[in-house]
């Protein structure tokens, strides 16, 4: 009878990333840069003339 795993991989020892971020950083950038969009679009528009 063939296995049941069959096609099933573990991939625990690949490559690890040497830059790691916690999650409240990629958050707060997260919101950083959504401030900044947001004042792009409230202040940007008279730049270009749309």
């Amino acid at each position: 009878m063939p296995s049941s795993m069959g096609g099933l991989v573990r991939y625990f020892d690949e490559y690890h990333s040497k830059i790691e971020f916690k999650p409240g950083v990629v958050i707060i950038l997260c919101m950083i840069v959504m401030i900044i969009v947001i004042l792009l679009h409230m202040y940007g528009n008279g730049l270009l003339g749309i």
